[in-house]
């Protein structure tokens, strides 16, 4: 699926692929785009290509399969500061599965020491999951796809305590401030995912809409052709007010037009009365 993928990637967006072994060989499936594929070996190690790849202008980091700590490392970086987009594999079967398994990584590898901020780095770079399934027919479907939608952190903290008279009502309301910093602290929910499509009963049926956030960044990211193909989806699934919405957000412009005239050669050309 990830070599089909490509195909429906913008040509303009170069391509940069990092993988423990060569496998995807999308150089010769798509020998007219911008490709740059890197393999770590005895004397040049990943964490070398991808620097190396970060300043080779790429769009696009494709990791072959996160399939050991420092490749998950890899992935992080990737997606927060080296292309647009990244996307990888990974054998996780459902999505908090994948969230504690990069997350575990992250921290076998040294990158981070604290749980929850290594977490909160993994949920920052997820924004969709395609899991595919094969059954024991032999038959390989995309099973569901999932959203990340990071929970963000609101300063639920109150001043109430300076309109008391009394102690014991200054120390009532300071209780309820440390109650809630000790909620966020012990048990912080830095995520929340739902399943914008599932397969039920052999067809795919939309379940949830997508966030907001996330079609503002994908309308910002097609030509005037797709956004308004994808507004029609859009409009058909979740009604007309999402596509007003998101309109009023961010206008979607096609390039400029440029005037040209035809080039003479020799002399100009006079101009007779």
């Amino acid at each position: 699926m990830l070599m089909a993928m490509i195909e429906n990637i913008y040509e303009t967006m170069n391509l940069r692929i990092t993988e423990t072994a060569f496998e995807l060989h999308l150089r010769k499936i798509y020998p007219t785009r911008n490709i740059l594929s890197m393999r770590e070996t005895e004397t040049i190690s990943g964490q070398a290509c991808l620097d190396v790849q970060k300043k080779t202008d790429g769009s696009v980091n494709i990791i072959g399969e996160v399939a050991t700590d420092p490749v998950a490392s890899w992935m992080i970086q990737s997606a927060q500061v080296a292309s647009k987009f990244t996307l990888f594999t990974h054998h996780a079967k459902t999505f908090p599965d994948l969230v504690t398994a990069l997350r575990n990584s992250m921290l076998r590898a040294g990158v981070f020491k604290d749980e929850r901020i290594a977490e909160e780095q993994v949920v920052q770079v997820l924004n969709f999951d395609i899991h595919l399934v094969k059954d024991f027919r032999g038959r390989r479907y995309i099973e569901r796809i999932t959203e990340c939608v990071p929970v963000e952190d609101k300063n639920e903290y109150t001043y109430d305590h300076r309109q008391e008279k009394t102690l014991e009502g200054k120390l009532e309301k300071f209780m309820d401030n440390a109650t809630r910093y000790f909620t966020k602290i012990t048990n912080k929910e830095l995520y929340k995912y739902v399943n914008i499509l599932e397969y039920r009963n052999d067809e795919y049926v939309i379940t949830n809409k997508i966030s907001d956030t996330n079609i503002r960044e994908m309308r910002k990211n097609m030509e005037a052709s797709d956004i308004e193909a994808f507004d029609e989806f859009v409009e058909r699934c979740w009604g007309k007010q999402t596509v007003n919405a998101m309109a009023n957000s961010y206008v979607g412009t096609s390039e400029p037009t440029v005037a040209t005239t035809e080039k003479r050669r020799g002399r100009p050309r006079k101009n007779v009365e």
